[in-house]
């Protein structure tokens, strides 16, 4: 046997064997192996079919349908408790007991479920977000991402680099063919080694390189065969100035062919040729088709009705837009032949046509039509010196003396004397105009201005201008006491021509009165107009609505009319004279504010608070008796009233007078007693360091009031400014008021500055049992956490803080600057979805751009603070220190006024300063300055 035979040749292969295999060939199978393919009609091999089997088709069905009755006994598809899927009778037949049955395990079947369903669903819902908070989606881990790509500008977008490219480096980088220019020392080089060099025979750049002064053109004499001018012998050397004569040869050669034949000259104008090209330029923005088709179809219009003005003036205007200028003014020349009465194709005319032209065209219009205003106005206005102007005007009144444009028009040219002279005329051309009536009667003396107004509401019974310029002369003229009746005569004359009162007109031309300065015209109208058209019920709620428009347009007589005839129809209504007292705080004089508070306290004697404004407005000015004095009359008519007792302590103790504020407080505190009486005697001790005998009257107070939370806070303050802390917590511990948040606020940061940090959490632990959902407590518990230096604390304390009071605006403001500075601007964008107009939050905005330093953004979000809450003292301490970082000195005043006008009497930062007994004399602008002082640019 040969050795070199493998074994296994020659014998069968094993079953499945496919040749191959092992290095990752697969067996296929060949049309060859399965036969040709078969058409469903072609017929069987079997030529003795039966009938319903003689074509491929039927067998093909016939096998379908005995597939289909076999069951699928795999034993994927048996289930223990079902078997086999499928019927065990499905080949039986089907009846209306089946169908009954099967109803019936249905309706089993969907209440079982039904039963099921709140559970399952509970727990598919409950598995789908653990498994969403287990592995989040790339959509949501990217959330804050997606968010700051509104921020992307163009330019930062368009330098992001491009993906990289994922083919090879040959892909990448395809090494394209480079062509180098050839050297001379090359050309030079080769020329020595032959006989022949390449260069341009003289001759040839003589004749234009086409003719050679040899017979026969093509060929030389030269034995060869080269033609002249490219091969010629020459001495081995390479003549580069001969190659650029040909060049330049070749060039004038190109340039002569556009040259004129007859002058020499080039036919392009190179100045002239961009602005051929820009008048070439159509100044429309249509299709060339379009401008073919409306051409056309205004063509048919002109064809079909060639006395239709507005067809000739839109085919005018449509070659006008397509910058044929001259075809539209031919068209519409063309249109005033055909409509030469027709008003609107003349003045197109002259629109159309340059200037002299132009008057020429209105001067045939004026032969044509010589009552229309429109073409003298038109010839007017084509003139450009006045004195021309004057005689078309004039020209144009002897034609049509009753169109009162024409004599405005004609009156505005003239000085005021002969304007008067001219209105003269107009009016009794015009006698129904209004404009005409009232321009003559400013020009008149007052005498005659007075005559001439008689005349207009003579000729114009209808009109309310006349009467209310009749009212605006007399107040002009002194005589203020006509202008009432004047404007009651005004309304009895119209109703009885049945003229409608429209109480909004009525009252915009009182507006317009006061900005003109006729403050007696303005008032006599608002009242007589005031109680028009209004039901009794609803008259206080419309004046006030009325007042306040007033005001916001600038129209403070106005405001001041309608609020004194309110006064005098509701004299004892304390929110009428309040509205009016502080209108006249901000938009009077002291004198005026006084006045009305006078008036005030005379009608309402039991209104505390107008005794108060009183009093504090002579304060104010310097007038300590007099403020004494109208307080001494508040107690006459409010006896043992709180308010009043404390406005007077306070009045004797800002003026240093101690031993006078002592004895009103003992007197109150005889004869009506109070809590806040005693809040008050306490204080005024403390400041003046009786500490012993505030002690003493703090615990008297407690005997009588111990729910009052200030009084045991101010024990514990006492006791804490003497070092006595144990005392202290006693006190705080002591208070029966579980519902006070300062309560506990103090007790807390008692134990955390004697270091009881731990006693610290649990006191604030509790504080938020008794008192749930406040966000004054858990903002605390925060900043206790922060300052201990437990960040991960502070951040999962504010989470629970922000689900428990979601709408807690300083808690999303603290909540800002507890995130790192690039997750600062997500979280505001939050902040202010939840809590959109919360000052805290702006405030925290307000500082965040500050902190980024977009000053002008800063400023209006601190502008929108201060006018949503102009009480919050902190809102103000800000905006005063980025002024005075970021501001001038007008600004910074500015700020300044502004908090002293708003009075702030909120905000931690700002209570945390007035409220120290060191600075219980300071004014509003001193604070301001301390609390400013306090605040560092940590943010």
């Amino acid at each position: 046997m040969n050795k070199k035979k493998k074994p296994f040749l020659g014998m069968p292969a094993p079953l499945g064997y496919v040749p191959g295999l092992g290095r990752g060939a697969t067996g296929f199978t060949t049309r060859s192996d399965i036969g040709p393919a078969r058409d469903a009609n072609d017929p069987v091999d079997d030529r003795h079919a039966p009938p319903g089997k003689r074509t491929v088709g039927d067998q093909m069905k016939k096998n379908q349908a005995a597939d289909d009755d076999d069951e699928d006994l795999n034993d994927t598809n048996y289930d223990e408790f079902n078997g086999y899927a499928g019927s065990l009778f499905s080949s039986g037949p089907y009846e209306k007991d089946d169908e009954e049955a099967d109803a019936i395990y249905a309706a089993l079947d969907k209440r079982m479920d039904e039963r099921r369903k709140e559970r399952r669903e509970q727990r598919e819902k409950e598995e789908i977000e653990k498994y969403r908070m287990e592995r989040p989606k790339i959509q949501q881990q990217f959330s804050d991402l997606k968010r700051k790509l509104a921020e992307v500008t163009e330019e930062e977008w368009l330098s992001i680099p491009e993906v990289g490219d994922a083919r090879n480096k040959r892909q990448r980088n395809p090494r394209y063919e480079k062509l180098t220019p050839v050297p001379d020392s090359f050309f030079a080089k080769h020329l020595q080694t032959g006989e022949n060099h390449t260069s341009v025979d003289p001759r040839q750049t003589q004749f234009g390189g086409l003719n050679t002064p040899y017979p026969g053109g093509l060929n030389t004499p030269y034995p060869g065969g080269m033609t002249p001018g490219l091969m010629t012998p020459g001495t081995g050397e390479l003549d580069m100035r001969k190659i650029g004569q040909a060049r330049n040869t070749l060039m004038d050669m190109r340039l002569s062919q556009v040259s004129d034949s007859v002058s020499g000259q080039t036919v392009v104008d190179p100045k002239g040729y961009l602005t051929d090209l820009n008048s070439m330029i159509p100044t429309h923005g249509g299709d060339i088709n379009d401008i073919k088709k409306a051409r056309l179809l205004l063509k048919s219009v002109r064809e079909t009705n060639p006395h239709h003005p507005p067809a000739w003036i839109a085919s005018a205007r449509l070659e006008e837009v397509t910058g044929k200028l001259q075809v539209a003014r031919n068209l519409i020349m063309k249109g005033t032949e055909m409509c030469p009465k027709s008003e609107d194709v003349w003045l197109e005319a002259a629109r159309l046509q340059p200037g002299d032209t132009a008057k020429a065209v209105v001067a045939q219009a004026v032969r044509h039509l010589p009552q229309s205003v429109r073409i003298y106005i038109r010839a007017a206005e084509l003139e450009t010196d006045i004195r021309a102007k004057k005689r078309v005007l004039r020209k144009a009144l002897e034609h049509v003396p009753n169109s009162v444009r024409l004599w405005k028009a004609a009156v505005e040219l003239e000085e005021p004397e002969d304007a008067r002279i001219m209105l003269s005329r107009a009016v009794e051309c015009c006698p129904t105009s209004v404009e005409l009536w009232l321009a003559l009667a400013r020009l008149e003396t007052y005498e005659n201005a007075r005559k001439v107004l008689n005349k207009a509401r003579e000729n114009i019974p209808t009109d309310r201008h006349i009467w209310i310029t009749a009212a605006k002369l007399e107040e002009a003229n002194g005589n203020t006491q006509m202008v009432e009746k004047i404007i009651d005569r005004a309304i009895t004359s119209l109703r009885a021509n049945g003229v409608e009162i429209n109480r909004e007109q009525w009252i915009q031309d009182a507006e317009e009165c006061d900005r003109a300065g006729s403050v007696a015209t303005c008032q006599a109208v608002m009242r007589a107009v005031i109680g028009i058209g209004i039901e009794e019920e609803d008259r206080k709620h419309t004046w006030m609505e009325d007042a306040d428009s007033c005001v916001a347009h600038n129209a403070l007589e106005c405001a001041r009319a309608i609020y004194a005839y309110a006064l005098q129809v509701f004299p004892s209504k304390k929110s009428v004279w309040l509205r009016a007292a502080y209108f006249e705080k901000n938009h009077g004089t002291r004198e005026s504010l006084e006045a009305l508070l006078q008036r005030a306290v005379a009608h309402c004697p039991k209104a505390e608070v107008l005794w108060l404004m009183g009093a504090k407005s002579k304060w104010l000015a310097g007038d300590v008796p007099a403020a004494r004095s109208i307080l001494a009359l508040a107690f006459q008519a409010n006896p043992n009233s709180e308010e009043i007792w404390l406005a007077a302590v306070k009045l004797e103790s800002e003026n240093d007078e101690y031993e006078r504020a002592r004895r009103l407080l003992a007197k109150a505190r005889s004869s009506a007693p109070t809590a806040r009486v005693f809040m008050k005697s306490v204080k005024l001790e403390w400041v003046q360091d009786n500490i012993r005998a505030a002690q003493d009257l703090c615990e008297e107070a407690l005997r009588h009031y111990e729910d009052f939370p200030k009084l045991w806070m101010m024990k514990g303050q006492i006791e804490e400014q003497k070092e006595m802390m144990e005392k202290a917590r006693e006190a705080y511990n002591q208070g029966k008021c579980p519902h006070s948040t300062p309560l506990w606020l103090l007790l807390s940061r008692l134990e955390e500055k004697i270091g009881q940090l731990t006693r610290a959490r649990a006191i604030l632990e509790k504080s938020r049992l008794k008192n749930p959902k406040n966000p004054g407590l858990w903002l605390e518990s925060v900043r206790l956490e922060y300052r201990a230096g437990l960040k991960n604390i502070a951040n999962t304390l504010m989470a629970k803080a922000l689900q428990e009071c979601p709408n807690s605006g300083i808690l999303w403001s603290e909540a800002i600057f507890l995130e790192a500075r690039p997750q600062r601007r997500t979280k505001s964008v939050d902040a202010l979805k939840k809590c959109e107009h919360d000052p805290h939050v702006l405030l925290a905005v307000a500082k965040l751009f500050w902190s980024q330093r977009k000053i002008t953004k800063a400023r209006e979000w601190f502008h929108r603070t201060v006018k949503i809450d102009s009480d919050l003292g902190d809102a103000w301490a800000f905006f005063y220190k980025f002024e005075l970082q970021h501001g001038t000195e007008e600004q910074q005043e500015e700020v300044r006024k502004r908090c002293e006008s708003a009075e702030p009497r909120h905000g931690e930062l700002w209570c945390a300063v007035s409220k120290d007994i060191a600075n219980w004399q300071k004014k509003i602008g001193d604070i301001l300055r301390l609390v400013a002082g306090r605040i560092k640019n940590t943010f």
